[in-house]
């Protein structure tokens, strides 16, 4: 598992390499919750999903991203809100050899 680097900003745009693959990545705090947006060498892999808390966010191995990602908070069981990014809710990157060794 690998953490994804993220700031407490009501919205924010970044890119990061994830096993090869490369990712763009739109994090932005509505009235309704934390969403996501997520490029996969260019290509919408997930657009206006919801974050919760240890949920997936990709979902669908179809998709062709390897791994999954999952916000985590590390003090409990909420689901994220963007003033506590990067510290008590962390972006995680798990690795399709995690999922495959849990199954």
């Amino acid at each position: 598992m690998l953490i994804v680097p993220t700031q407490p900003v009501p919205s924010q745009n970044f890119s990061v390499t994830l096993d090869g693959q490369q990712c763009t990545f739109s994090i932005y705090q509505t009235d309704y919750g934390l969403f996501l947006d997520m490029l996969l060498t260019n290509t919408p892999l997930v657009t206006g999903q919801l974050c919760l808390n240890q949920e997936p966010l990709v979902q669908e191995p179809y998709l062709g991203f390897s791994g999954e990602l999952v916000f985590v908070d590390t003090q409990g069981t909420e689901d994220p809100i963007y003033t506590g990014l990067g510290t008590r809710f962390q972006l995680a990157y798990v690795e399709a050899a995690d999922i495959a060794a849990a199954s």
